[in-house]
């Protein structure tokens, strides 16, 4: 198992752990409100009576729910201990993902780096040999075609956030699953798929200018107010206005084609941003965690095999009908006035000129 795997199985493992601590939590504080109204009953009881057999029984109930109450908040106690515990050992494992994540990368672009410096010495040879060996026209001309057929590079900015207090999301689930669809893509080697973990505000312009991205995907919660949902510098919940969202478009790259807002409720952002970039994608709804994984790992698997815009966004609804997931009219597409969203192809190969040696 690679160690990026490692990672994310350790984390999926704790977060098991959590939800199983969690509910035990749940489970010993539900007995509280039973108990303090044994406690309330037995003191009535007391005060309307004159019987002493009756005075001491109550007084036994009372010793035995204020025992149980205690033996609760012990409880409890230890598995708010165990719950912190957890969340650090999380916390954790995320940083070592993250730097896992960008070391793989880094080594992805030094082996295409490679790859081009390759290729472009194959192409001087392939020249060289058209000059020499007229002989060989036509079948240097055909190599010459298939070579410089690459399909354009884009890049794909992952930003996600699951902050403190809010739904416990599998984002590193969709960030996988997204991965492995571009993978398996025709154009594989077209798409760079760039993750950026617990999203901070100023995150989103540091990533944009590191990586001039073609397409920004935010993956996490979206707020009924036209909202994004960040976190601060403690893992807080921070949110994000339409208008800052909108902003931050306008004065990033023009090389940003189409923002992805894979949030609950994210419509009215993706409506918005279409003033500045060519297209986007949002949510009339809240959408579900299944729902959200699939529906955007099939759109960029149809990406990746240099479909048009409209036909990735109908393939990923059409993947969540397959799937049985009841929520394939939640996401919308908006576009640029003026743009068509079957015109649109965001990895496209660039041919080269073959006129007539």
């Amino acid at each position: 198992m690679a160690i990026i795997d490692t990672y994310r199985s350790n984390i999926a493992r704790k977060r098991q752990d959590i939800s199983k601590l969690s509910a035990d939590r749940a489970r010993e504080t539900k007995k509280i409100p039973d108990l303090k109204k044994k406690i309330i009953s037995a003191n009535d009881a007391i005060k309307r009576t004159k019987s002493q057999s009756i005075v001491k029984s109550k007084f036994n109930e009372i010793a035995r729910a204020e025992k149980a109450l205690a033996e609760i908040d012990k409880k409890v106690a230890s598995i708010d201990t165990k719950l912190a515990v957890k969340e650090r050992e999380i916390a954790s494992e995320e940083k070592k993902l993250s730097h896992e994540v960008d070391r793989t990368e880094k080594k992805k672009l030094s082996e295409e780096k490679r790859r081009l410096e390759e290729t472009k010495r194959l192409m001087k040879s392939i020249n060289e040999t058209i000059d020499n060996h007229s002989k060989l026209h036509l079948e240097t001309k055909r190599t010459l075609t298939e070579l410089q057929n690459v399909p354009e590079k884009i890049t794909v900015l992952f930003m996600a956030s699951n902050p403190i207090g809010t739904g416990s999301l599998r984002l590193d689930e969709e960030a996988r699953s997204i991965n492995e669809m571009i993978r398996k893509a025709e154009h594989r080697d077209s798409v760079q798929f760039e993750t950026r973990w617990a999203a901070r505000p100023l995150d989103i312009l540091q990533a944009i200018n590191e990586l001039n991205p073609d397409i920004i995907h935010f993956s996490g919660h979206g707020s009924p107010t036209d909202e994004l949902v960040l976190q601060d510098a403690d893992g807080s919940a921070k949110l994000i206005s339409k208008e800052a969202i909108v902003q931050t478009m306008m004065t990033s790259s023009d090389r940003i084609r189409l923002v992805f807002f894979n949030t609950c409720f994210s419509f009215g952002q993706a409506e918005a941003v279409v003033q500045h970039v060519e297209s986007a994608i949002g949510m009339n709804d809240s959408i579900g965690d299944e729902a959200a994984r699939v529906f955007s790992a099939q759109f960029y698997s149809a990406i990746g095999f240099g479909l048009t815009l409209e036909k990735a966004f109908n393939q990923a609804k059409s993947a969540l009908m397959l799937e049985g997931i009841k929520e394939e009219n939640i996401p919308e597409i908006y576009l640029k006035e003026g743009l068509s969203a079957n015109e649109i192809v965001l990895v496209k190969p660039a041919f080269a000129n073959t006129e007539s040696l």
